[in-house]
């Protein structure tokens, strides 16, 4: 691993979350990753510090790991592990030990207890500074509303200061 600048590998984080098949948010507790996929996600500067703004829905199972433990790794494989991607988008972790059913193989962090997906090109370490939930009354556009939040579970905001970048 290589550390880097959040910012060095911005262009193909974008391109992956828009055009491809999305990155893995990574929690961990009690020894134990999960990994769920997302294909939202902003990098940029808040309070003079490098954010990585991750949305989760209260639902899912790493949204109440995060807000235990206040840290998640993102692991972006750029255009490969579409299998692995797929997978933990559709499996959730209350069932299934990811990890073990896919044989991710995984590299620790320097910053952060959440692990690093080994295989991805890119990894950001985050320390969670600020969650926000959104409510109905903030979405102020209806095809948004519609669209995403039509049976509520709407996002909680993760702003995650990014305290390390590597390049894989």
């Amino acid at each position: 691993m290589k550390r880097i600048a959040p910012w060095t590998k911005f262009a193909d984080v974008e391109e992956q979350l828009l055009h491809g098949d999305g990155a893995f948010l990574v929690g961990a507790e009690a020894g134990r990753p999960n990994a769920m996929t997302i294909g939202w996600g902003l990098i940029g500067t808040v309070w003079g510090k490098p954010m990585f703004l991750a949305l989760v829905r209260p639902t899912r199972y790493t949204h109440g790991v995060i807000e235990r433990t206040g840290e998640f790794t993102v692991c972006v494989p750029i255009g490969k592990m579409k299998e692995e991607l797929a997978f933990c988008g559709s499996h959730s972790g209350r069932e299934v030990d990811k990890f073990k059913a896919l044989r991710l193989q995984t590299l620790a962090g320097a910053e952060v207890g959440p692990p690093i997906i080994a295989g991805c090109d890119v990894a950001y370490e985050c320390r969670v500074l600020v969650r926000t939930s959104l409510v109905p009354a903030g979405l102020l556009d209806a095809s948004v509303r519609t669209k995403y939040y039509s049976g509520g579970n709407l996002h909680t905001l993760f702003f995650g200061e990014i305290v390390a970048a590597w390049r894989l």
